[in-house]
């Protein structure tokens, strides 16, 4: 008489204990280490510049404590740049996983999509009106990256973001607007289109308290809505026949969670321009980092876009010094050897299968 076997179980359980483990207790220490990690580039941003002040100095000034040149010094001049470079960094992350989730490609950024360029035009549009103001440019860029994002929803196939045809729709989009962006620069004032050329190589120099706070009072209420939309988020994922059979309304939750992604996105660029590749990239470092933890984690993309901008930024600001880069060279120029990375790691994949 045989009976159920008992050995599999007790030697099953253990081995699977240690792999449901291991994911709890490595998220916390990457949030962490990449939590840290941004706050010491935040440090040495404040730190760094034609005057250097020591680090106790800097702490001294964000606690209230510091000397009046001191404090100029680390809280009016440098600290609205080196809180925006995470802040937008984080943005584009943000947005960065959104659209690769819902498009269900690594490709699938709003900066590869169109929406960035789509962003900028609405932007440029505004600027070359000479209408000044960040509300104005702001409003500029969120009417551009939502018009775009409509188009390309339109041209890609209207059932579905997912696929490769929604994503070389947006690339085709992309490539037409940055043709308009020229075009609408070759038609402007001198001295207008140098401000506006300036602009679209995506910089966060000069940038003060002006901008600084109406961004971050525009990113924080679509940052406190985004954790909201994480379940919708992970039941797209699973496709639009299962998420409509779990009860899910498909067309409303992807409407809602785009245009999350076009504002965190518009907001961004209408601060400093356009900044390729973070968004691309940030959510495949978050997959890598938290690789045992299913689907692309938002808050691991916010702090890896973060992260990747802000040290960007302290790159162009003083790595070259005295010369100042823009960020966006900077972010495209390690962007474009992550995305050739990118588009060979797959088929090197099918190789050695």
């Amino acid at each position: 008489m045989n009976g159920p076997p008992t050995t599999a179980p007790t030697t099953a359980v253990p081995g699977a204990r240690r792999s449901r483990a291991r994911p709890r207790h490595r998220a916390p220490a990457t949030t962490l280490t990449l939590t840290l990690s941004v706050v010491a580039v935040l440090i040495a941003s404040l730190a760094a510049g034609d005057i250097t002040v020591p680090v106790p100095d800097v702490l001294h000034a964000l606690a209230g404590r510091g000397d009046p040149l001191t404090t100029t010094v680390v809280l009016t001049w440098r600290l609205p740049r080196a809180l925006l470079a995470p802040a937008l960094g984080a943005a584009l992350g943000l947005s960065g996983a959104i659209f690769q989730t819902l498009t269900r490609n690594p490709l699938g950024s709003p900066d590869v999509i169109g929406f960035s360029t789509g962003a900028s035009t609405g932007a440029l549009a505004v600027l070359l009106t000479g209408a000044a103001g960040y509300t104005r440019t702001a409003l500029g860029a969120l009417i551009g990256g939502l018009a775009t994002a409509a188009l390309v929803y339109a041209l890609g196939g209207r059932r579905s973001t997912a696929g490769t045809r929604f994503v070389v729709t947006g690339i085709a989009v992309s490539a037409i607007l940055t043709s308009v962006n020229t075009w609408l620069m070759y038609g402007a004032d001198t001295a207008v289109a140098a401000r506006a050329a300036q602009w679209t190589a995506g910089s966060l120099d000069a940038l003060g308290w002006e901008h600084a706070v109406p961004a971050l009072m525009a990113l924080a209420p679509l940052a406190l809505v985004t954790p909201f939309l994480v379940r919708t988020l992970r039941v797209l994922e699973l496709g639009d026949d299962m998420a409509t059979a779990l009860g899910a309304r498909v067309v409303r939750g992807r409407l809602l969670l785009a245009t999350v992604g076009v504002a965190l996105t518009a907001v961004a660029t209408s601060v400093a321009g356009p900044l390729a590749f973070v968004a691309l990239a940030a959510p495949q470092i978050a997959r890598f980092l938290y690789r045992r933890t299913p689907g692309i984690s938002l808050l691991g993309a916010a702090l890896a876009g973060a992260l990747l901008l802000a040290g960007a930024d302290w790159v162009a600001a003083h790595a070259f010094a005295p010369v100042q880069l823009p960020t966006g060279v900077v972010t495209v120029s390690a962007g474009g050897a992550y995305l050739l990375r990118l588009l060979l790691g797959p088929r090197r994949g099918g190789r050695k299968r």
